[in-house]
């Protein structure tokens, strides 16, 4: 299984959405003219492709609007009701009702749906109706079934660990649905006497109505068609969701014959991720292994003969080791150790004696797969051809044994395959992608995998004999891993939300405390901040219009935020900003798909496409001279190659060349450029012509190798890194390069994990614009394998 990389990125998120509550009127319900499925939290919009996804908070306040439907609901009422024993401020109502507007595609000044009293609250002009249930007697406790939902709302409270779920796409909905009309009554609390009178009464009349079945005409009369289409919604998603616990679950593996799943979670009362088992009918977990102390449990795999248990047990900072464990539960045993900064992908062997990994670093380079005897303890090298260079992750054997397929060179790999015993590696596909787990069909006829394209991240299957890969239909599904002797799949669905933040750095700010200050409101997932050397214009990457977009704004006028025209912008690399501040860089894709780098004037919208001889540009960098540009691309097969470029010729110049770069950016203040590795933790730096003898490590340790992305450069050269504690979900530090003496870390948020694809640093070091997680959470689908996709994706098969 593919480890998880930081397992302190759990600690402190929300859980998943409440179950449909069997006491609410219906789990959906008509309002205006849109449709609402309360438990799937989810709007859709007439016209809408698909429904929109609205968060726990949200869909509380809709439903006390629901509740007092055409009444004014005070601001103050609605803190008490969605938000109690808590001190928010009323920039959460307000993001609740901007996000349900969106839902609802409503205007604020000529509203439909959603209307604002000046100084008061908001009323629910519309009319709604309850769906798919007729109204029982118990109808007059609407009110305390409404309070009950808020309540669930209340159990993802984001002021109380500042996180929420993710938002996850659901099916389509097109078929006519018919409305059941809901009985008006009066609210009730009442005393104990009224309860038993409704119970006596609500008896009488079951007991009537049978006796006037039992007497009545056999013959059947026709059913209502209104109620016959109500009941009979269909269900288009091809899944089920099998876990229920709080927080949310991640690196799930079936039993062979996948009547159970293990997965990765923090138990109830706990601060570290554990192994949990349950049943795929959706029973209650219970946690396998226990870790102590700041260790945590993460990438489980399932032996195929069902017994046992792979998993690692990782310490940050301090230890990596290779745990087994009966599938039942029992003792622990440790098997092996491993690298705590890169902990190793891997898979059993067929015939559960042993584990296959993948690359892993050592004293003498990275090395290729490797197979662990667990009887023995002793490491055999697998005999196959590969580069120096080449980073070969996720093994899994296939399922008659005969082959060992995996990914080489992410986060632009392939699937590639070798015989078991050995011998040629073959390229099986030509994505270049950034795979998000991945497994075998339990036939062998082909694989099915997660990628994620410029944020988005779906779940295809490819077939061997076709040569086609397919589109499953799902979105936001990453990590599926299918049964050995059923045709069945588990996988994660997950979607995050993020907010952007400047948070001011103390020993710059006169030794106060650090601020964590919010800039804009949104719904969205707003990634990617990049500070330009002005200190006053931000540009990031954003999807709040619907689709990713590079979106710029003045801090000093919030009001000037918009969308630039012509970018359609990748979420893998912060954007760089020229030293005058006129221009950045924006890596991302022409209008065919293609990967392009955009120059873009912000003040005027001016966007143009630099002229280079690549194919693959993911990352591109002005420098101080700027006749000159460093550009990161594709060197084939994966690889990663930084460029030099004199831009004064079109196409562009190449100057010089370093190889096997995962992420570079410029130290204005050195004059040089800082750059990291794919294939090893550490920092490295060569001088602005990219000189060879100029290339010379500066951190051995940091950043680690799969946390390459979170680390920046300030004006005054230090340098800024982003980590996850159990303590802390985004710690910020210096990493240390022996040039400055040592400085505290700061805890930007205890709860709220950083975006993994970058942040920057102010000019003077004085502040960070980060994105930090406004909601998120993760729940395993459990779906048959027993149709073929119908949407295919042409190119991606060898």
């Amino acid at each position: 299984m593919t480890p998880m990389r930081s397992a302190a990125t759990i600690a402190g998120f929300m859980s998943r959405p409440p179950e449909p509550s069997p006491s609410l009127p219906s789990e959906r319900l008509r309002v205006g003219d849109c449709l609402v499925d309360v438990p799937l939290r989810e709007i859709l919009a007439p016209g809408a492709r698909r429904p929109r996804r609205i968060t726990p908070k949200a869909m509380g306040v809709l439903l006390s609007l629901v509740e007092h439907q055409g009444r004014v609901v005070s601001r103050d009422a609605l803190l008490a009701e969605v938000w109690p024993d808590t001190l928010p401020t009323n920039d959460v109502i307000t993001q609740a009702i901007t996000q349900l507007r969106k839902a609802f595609d409503d205007e604020r000044g000529n509203p439909r749906y959603i209307e604002t009293i000046a100084k008061n609250g908001y009323r629910l002009l519309t009319p709604v109706t309850w769906l798919d249930a007729v109204v029982s007697a118990g109808a007059t406790a609407r009110s305390e079934r409404n309070d009950r939902a808020r309540h669930d709302a209340v159990l993802v409270d984001p002021s109380r660990t500042t996180a929420e779920h993710p938002s996850f796409p659901g099916p389509e909905r097109e078929d006519a649905v018919a409305a059941i009309p809901l009985v008006a009554a009066p609210s009730a609390r009442g005393a104990w006497s009224s309860i038993l009178g409704a119970i006596v009464a609500v008896a009488v009349l079951v007991g009537a109505i049978v006796l006037w079945s039992m007497l009545r005409a056999p013959a059947p009369a026709p059913q209502d068609a209104r109620a016959n289409s109500a009941m009979a919604l269909p269900s288009e998603r091809p899944y089920r969701l099998i876990t229920s616990m709080p927080g949310f679950e991640l690196a799930p593996t079936l039993s062979p014959d996948a009547s159970m799943v293990a997965y990765v979670a923090i138990p109830e009362r706990a601060r570290a991720t554990a192994i949990m088992v349950q049943t795929t009918d959706q029973t209650q977990p219970r946690a396998l292994s226990h870790p102590s102390g700041a260790a945590e449990d993460s990438a489980p795999a399932w032996s195929p003969d069902g017994r046992s248990i792979a998993f690692l047990r990782v310490e940050p900072g301090a230890a990596c080791r290779i745990m087994v464990i009966a599938a039942n539960g029992g003792a622990e045993r440790e098997v092996g150790t491993c690298d705590h900064r890169s902990p190793p992908s891997f898979d059993w062997t067929p015939d559960s004696h042993g584990l296959v990994f993948g690359s892993m670093p050592t004293a003498l380079g990275v090395v290729g797969m490797r197979q662990l005897d667990l009887a023995s303890g002793e490491w055999t090298a697998l005999n196959y051809r590969r580069g120096r260079a080449d980073l070969d992750t996720a093994p899994r054997y296939s399922p008659d044994g005969r082959w060992i397929a995996f990914v080489r060179n992410a986060p632009l790999g392939d699937f590639w395959r070798v015989p078991a015993e050995g011998g040629e590696a073959e390229r099986l596909t030509e994505l270049r992608a950034d795979v998000r787990g991945w497994d075998w069909l339990p036939d062998g006829s082909g694989l099915l995998f997660g990628r994620a394209i410029d944020g988005d991240i779906r779940m295809y299957r490819l077939d061997f004999d076709s040569g086609r890969i397919s589109d499953t239909g799902i979105a936001d599904a990453q990590n599926p891993v299918a049964a050995r002797t059923r045709p069945a799949a588990v996988f994660v669905q997950r979607k995050p939300y993020f907010g952007l933040y400047r948070v001011a750095v103390p020993e710059h700010s006169g030794g106060l405390v650090h601020v964590v200050e919010p800039l804009f409101a949104s719904s969205a997932r707003d990634v990617l901040p990049s500070v330009a050397p002005d200190s006053r214009q931000l540009v990031f990457v954003s999807d709040r219009s619907g689709s990713n977009g590079l979106w710029w704004a003045d801090l000093q006028r919030p009001e000037s935020l918009r969308m630039i025209a012509g970018v359609q912008p990748a979420t893998r690399y912060v954007s760089s900003w020229s030293a005058d501040a006129r221009s950045v860089l924006v890596s991302g894709r022409d209008r065919a798909g293609r990967p392009v780098v955009h120059e873009v004037v912000p003040s005027s919208g001016r966007v143009s496409q630099l002229d280079l001889p690549l194919s693959e540009p993911v990352q591109a960098l002005y420098l101080p001279d700027p006749s000159r540009i460093l550009v990161l691309a594709g060197a084939g097969d994966g690889h990663l190659r930084l460029h030099l470029f004199d831009r004064r010729q079109s196409p562009m110049r190449p100057l010089a060349t370093i190889d096997d770069v995962s992420q570079v950016q410029l130290d204005p203040a050195g004059q040089r450029v800082l750059f990291t590795r794919p294939t090893r933790s550490g920092l490295w730096q060569a001088d602005l012509a990219l000189s060879p003898g100029s290339v010379r490590e500066l951190n051995a340790e940091e950043p680690i190798s799969d946390r390459y992305r979170l680390w920046a450069v300030a004006g005054d050269g230090q340098v800024r890194y982003l980590e996850q504690l159990q303590t802390c979900a985004a710690r910020l530090r210096r990493i240390d390069l022996g040039d400055a003496p040592a400085a505290p870390p700061l805890c930007l948020d205890q709860s709220r994990r950083a975006a993994v694809n970058g942040f920057s640093v102010s000019p003077r070091g004085d502040a960070v614009y980060v994105a930090l997680v406004e909601w998120d959470g993760a729940d395993i689908g459990y779906m048959d394998l027993l149709q073929a996709p119908k949407t295919e994706v042409p190119g991606w098969f060898k």
